[in-house]
């Protein structure tokens, strides 16, 4: 089987990871950094927003079992893409909305889901999702791995997760792991 990678900024890396852990074809979801000029930075860097880095998540798939049109178009209906450098109430640089791409093909599919969400209007604000190369990914400390998962009756999972995985769920049914 050949696996691809995608890597995603989309806000806090603990709504992003649990979403995308979730959809068929999607073999490993891990929660990161990527972006900032600081190799090998830690939680605090990142949040204090000066390492450049943001919050993110890297993505192994079957490419025969889900796309990667398809995984692009799930995070984008499941994040505020038009929300520079904030998710709710996470502010900073290290919440923006990005696509890193790992080539060519995947950065011409994310320009080509941007250009279609603008056609189609389906935010009333411009969308404001960069898309960059991708040059490095660096895992997050454990405790932020499967961090959904392993507090699930923490406030921020019960007010931010829940609802956001809910309205996925709904959305994305026939995408879903069984």
């Amino acid at each position: 089987m050949k696996k691809s990678l995608a890597t995603f900024g989309g806000g806090c890396f603990w709504c992003t990871e649990a979403i995308f852990k979730e959809l068929k074809g999607v073999e490993k979801v891990i929660s990161g950094y990527s972006g900032g000029g600081i190799k090998n930075p830690n939680y605090y860097e990142i949040s204090e927003g000066k390492s450049g880095h943001a919050e993110s998540i890297q993505i192994s798939f079957d490419p025969e079992t889900i796309s990667y049109a398809t995984l692009l178009e799930v995070f984008f209906l499941t994040h505020n893409p038009t929300s520079l450098n904030r998710q709710g109430n996470d502010v900073g640089s290290q919440y923006r909305s990005i696509v890193f791409y790992h080539d060519e093909e995947q950065k011409k599919a994310a320009e080509k889901m941007i250009k279609k969400l603008e056609e189609e209007k389906t935010y009333d604000s411009p969308i404001v999702t960069e898309v960059a190369p991708y040059e490095a990914f660096y895992f997050a400390e454990d405790y932020h791995q499967d961090y959904f998962k392993k507090n699930s009756d923490a406030p921020y999972c019960q007010f931010v997760i829940d609802p956001k995985l809910a309205k996925f769920r709904q959305k994305f049914s026939p995408l879903l792991k069984k």
